[in-house]
């Protein structure tokens, strides 16, 4: 093979139409676009949501709720996952840094550490949020909870 002979696949190209160029070509009269009515006319461009004059869905279904914008989206890890990661990998000390090392959380989350489960040992735990249970549980056994 030469670039002298390089050629398209068999079937992978199709000769362009050419539309409205008389009645023996086939695509004459009405050019492939069916008959009278505004999407046939040269210019047609439909408005997004329009239906034919009809209330379009977007205005007959009523508007509800709202998007608080103040709000911060965390991702919850409980103590029995966190008692897990510090068994397995037999940490004193746990940040965001083994937690993204884990797998458990993205670069770009937050982490707030709930309540659920238990802890047997004593950590110290950095985290962008606690629940109270969860600063409660982590102190009884000796442990440190840093807010970031």
């Amino acid at each position: 093979m030469n670039l002298y002979n390089l050629k398209p696949a068999k079937g992978s190209t199709h000769s362009e139409r050419r539309i409205g160029r008389g009645a023996g070509s086939g695509l004459g009269g009405t050019s492939t676009r069916g008959h009278k009515g505004a999407k046939s006319r040269s210019g047609y461009k439909s408005k997004v949501g329009f239906e034919g004059g009809q209330m379009p869905l977007q205005r007959r279904v009523p508007k509800f709720g709202f998007k608080n914008i103040n709000r911060v989206e965390y991702k919850a890890i409980n103590l029995d996952s966190i008692q897990k990661l510090a068994d397995d990998k037999k940490l004193a000390k746990l940040d965001i840094n083994d937690l993204l090392e884990a797998g458990i959380v993205s670069s770009n989350q937050k982490v707030k550490i709930l309540g659920k489960g238990s802890l047997t040992s004593k950590l110290e735990i950095e985290a962008n949020a606690f629940s109270k249970s969860a600063i409660a549980a982590i102190e009884i056994l000796g442990g440190t909870a840093i807010k970031l």
